[in-house]
């Protein structure tokens, strides 16, 4: 899939714990969780107390956790990957490509989401 990006604001933010890169991360510096609000995609790997390069507003490639159509609105699974929001849980992006299967990258126009 696409390793295409447009990064509008990118912040660097001190880990709390260890992220996996092209995944959701919190405010705090945690993956994101399940459902969670996210302040953006970590473009690197890290552990606590290292800092990695968030992208915050444009488009960020993102790992899916589930087959996605493209246009779906996304939230955050248990893992910090993308899947397609239904009811419930934070909106934090828009696909502009499809992903076949759990892992895929795909493009994704990221949304403010706050708690």
């Amino acid at each position: 899939m696409s390793q295409q990006a447009i990064p509008l604001l990118n912040l660097s933010l001190l880990l709390a714990g260890t992220v996996v890169a092209d995944r959701f991360v919190t405010v705090a510096g945690a993956q994101t969780g399940a459902d969670g609000y996210a302040l953006g995609v970590a473009r690197a790997a890290g552990v606590a107390a290292e800092r990695v390069g968030v992208t915050v507003q444009g488009t960020a490639v993102v790992e899916a956790g589930a087959a996605i159509a493209a246009g779906a609105t996304l939230k955050v699974d248990a893992s910090g990957r993308a899947i397609t929001w239904v009811t419930s849980g934070a909106r934090v992006g828009i696909a502009l490509q499809a992903a076949s299967a759990v892992g895929d990258k795909i493009e994704v126009l990221l949304l403010p989401n706050a708690a």
